[in-house]
């Protein structure tokens, strides 16, 4: 009777534990450990976000049917080239090669100067390899997407206080933040759920001053910048190249 028992217990243990594994987090965590598998449905519940998918959601549904882009399998990449003011957006399904571009959204403002962020309230965009950290469905301009910074290099070269807070959202104003429209973020906005959706964990954003080639350096070649700038070369000619991210792009910590 006993080992009977415990048997029965042996059995129904695993069914707890899988259930257990299965309890999602509150629909309103977005922390970045949530499982992909409910991060649409933790979206969801917010009213931009619903809106913004009745709006634009067949303007991403045409950008994938167009593309050949299978939702489940989406990966997408963020590149700002500052002096070309826009947003591009590529996409590839996962497996599937190099990357292609999706989209480009403008920029709807402005802020700083060509080179890097180094303190707060410089009103510098960021220069650098960055990554989504954050999916803010609240945001004070409509929706927004956070970058991770400052990162590593940013920390290395700023001043005591970097400064924070960056985004991609919505609007038409920036003291060095993004702004691509309320339109224009509930498309990316839209793209990155779905990406994270598919199971990208690590959606990267490179941003640059300019096309980062030796005629365009020489165009520069008085800027305290120079050297900082020569460091993230190697990273915008490889995918310049490949259209593939380089795995682990260097972080400069030159001035």
């Amino acid at each position: 009777m006993l080992r009977r028992l415990l048997c029965c217990v042996l059995l129904v243990l695993p069914i707890f534990q899988l259930l257990a594994q299965s309890c999602s987090k509150p629909a309103d965590s977005l922390a970045d450990d949530a499982a992909p598998v409910t991060f649409w449905q933790q979206q969801l519940r917010f009213p931009r976000v619903r809106a913004a998918q009745a709006a634009t959601g067949p303007a991403v549904a045409t950008h994938f049917r167009t593309r050949y882009l299978d939702p489940k399998q989406l990966e997408i990449f963020l590149r700002l080239i500052k002096t070309n003011r826009e947003l591009e957006v590529w996409a590839r399904n996962r497996g599937g090669g190099p990357f292609e571009l999706l989209h480009c959204y403008p920029l709807a403002a402005t802020s700083g100067k060509l080179g890097p962020k180094r303190r707060a309230g410089d009103y510098q965009v960021p220069e650098g390899f960055y990554e989504i950290d954050r999916f803010n469905p609240k945001s004070n301009f409509h929706l927004s997407l956070g970058l991770n910074y400052p990162n590593a290099a940013d920390q290395a070269l700023s001043e005591a206080n970097p400064g924070g807070n960056i985004f991609i959202h919505g609007g038409a104003a920036t003291i060095g933040c993004m702004p691509i429209t309320d339109a224009g973020i509930e498309e990316v906005y839209l793209l990155a759920v779905a990406a994270r959706a598919a199971g990208q964990t690590v959606i990267p954003v490179h941003i640059f001053p300019f096309p980062l080639t030796q005629a365009e350096l020489a165009k520069h070649a008085a800027s305290l910048h120079q050297a900082f700038w020569r460091g993230l070369m190697p990273g915008y000619a490889y995918f310049e190249r490949y259209h593939e991210l380089e795995q682990c792009p260097s972080l400069s910590v030159v001035k």
